[in-house]
């Protein structure tokens, strides 16, 4: 893919101990003899904003030299590889299930993708090529392989990634670095013929949320002697984290059966889990020593939830990746669902854009996300697919709900 796209500045958009933790592993923090080094993070009054290639610079959101409105410009069908739509920063790739938003200076936005099939990771960067950063070993039968991929909670200085995999055995979380192999973190969470996606996130605090799921027995979400249903808290080398609700279990929240995604508003108060469950598709809010039994929101036409991103601080919505689109709640300030939600990406829009699939979702400033597509898994692929994808809130609506 050889498109170029121009990026303007600022913008009014973006102890091993306890449960069954005898995977988990020591070892060192520190990438040693890494060279990729990302910009400083952008500010939320700096964030980048993608822009029309061709759209005169300056002009003003929506205006040509006149002043006078214009109505947007369709966007060429992709030609191959060659995708022409100005949020899209890698393509022909396969079932990217997992992303993680790079911190950068905000210029040329990037992000690490993962294929859930393959077990590759690549580097997707604004106007260049895709290029290769790890490979994972993973068994991608039923609903598994891999599903997650997170930084770590101090990644400018350790330059880790943590992936959530299904291995031959089981299901477990494993970091790497760039030109290192991967190393087990937690391992023995339970395998089945379905249930094995998983979720990882940052909890903002130095720890590691690992959502995980029921592999095919509901009865486990409940079990606290299980790994398999649950929202852990993990440190980085897979110990129970302070402050767990149990200072020796790693499990934090439990009741999940297919999770689709975690996200956290960005100050960290708010935390959300999506599943997959055999009634509707549920939404939580994730609190500590909670049970997950009461959703926030739920889809009863099961839409197929997955990735989410809070905008909620920015303009009070929060958005959940889905196979028909963006699923966009409003969340009033104190973190509840006020209404029925949104759906844009979804081909019905001015211009009428869709990416079809979208699954693995992840930001990378508090006004600006990036989203996986899963198109070549039981979607409607089109030349350029699967395709990792800029998610700016301006695409999200805006303005809270009310109760």
């Amino acid at each position: 893919m050889r498109t170029r796209y121009r990026w303007s500045a600022p913008l009014a958009l973006l102890a091993c101990g306890g449960l069954l933790l005898s995977g988990c592993a020591r070892f060192d923090d520190t990438a040693a003899g890494q060279s990729f080094s990302p910009a400083p993070v952008p500010s939320p009054e700096s964030p980048p904003q993608v822009q029309d290639p061709g759209d005169p610079s300056g002009d003003d959101q929506g205006q040509g030299h006149s002043g006078q409105q214009q109505s947007p410009t369709p966007i060429p069908p992709p030609q191959g590889c060659k995708d022409f739509d100005k949020a899209v920063i890698a393509t022909c790739l396969d079932t990217v299930a997992a992303v993680a938003g790079l911190p950068g200076d905000g210029s040329t936005p990037a992000a690490l993708a993962g294929e859930r099939k393959s077990g590759r990771v690549v580097l997707a960067t604004a106007g260049r090529d895709a290029a290769p950063f790890e490979q994972l070993d993973v068994v991608a039968t039923g609903d598994g392989g891999l599903t997650s991929l997170a930084l770590s909670p101090s990644y400018v200085e350790d330059q880790l990634v943590f992936a959530y995999i299904t291995t031959a055995t089981d299901n477990r979380v494993v970091r790497f670095a760039k030109g290192q192999p991967p190393k087990p973190v937690l391992t023995g969470i339970p395998k089945g013929a379905t249930g094995n996606r998983g979720a990882l996130l940052s909890d903002g605090r130095g720890s590691l949320l690992v959502a995980t799921g029921d592999a095919g027995n509901p009865a486990s979400a409940a079990d606290p002697k299980s790994l398999a249903g649950k929202v852990l808290r993990i440190d980085t080398s897979g110990g129970p984290a302070a402050g767990n609700p149990t200072a020796s279990s790693a499990v934090f929240a439990s009741g999940l059966h297919a999770p689709g995604g975690l996200c956290t508003s960005s100050d960290g108060k708010r935390v959300w889990v999506t599943d997959q469950t055999a009634g509707p598709d549920a939404l939580y809010r994730v609190q500590a020593g909670q049970p997950l039994s009461t959703p926030a929101w739920t889809w009863q036409d099961k839409p197929g939830v997955h990735g989410c991103a809070d905008f909620a601080d920015s303009n009070g919505i929060l958005a959940v990746a889905s196979s028909v689109g963006l699923q966009n709640l409003p969340v009033n300030p104190d973190g509840a669902i006020t209404g029925k939600p949104t759906v844009s990406l979804d081909g019905k829009g001015k211009p009428p854009t869709t990416y079809g699939r979208l699954a693995g979702m992840s930001m990378i400033s508090p006004q600006l996300a990036v989203a996986g597509t899963t198109n070549k898994d039981g979607g409607k692929p089109v030349s350029s697919d699967d395709r990792v994808v800029l998610i700016t809130v301006s695409e999200t609506g805006g303005g809270l709900g009310k109760d």
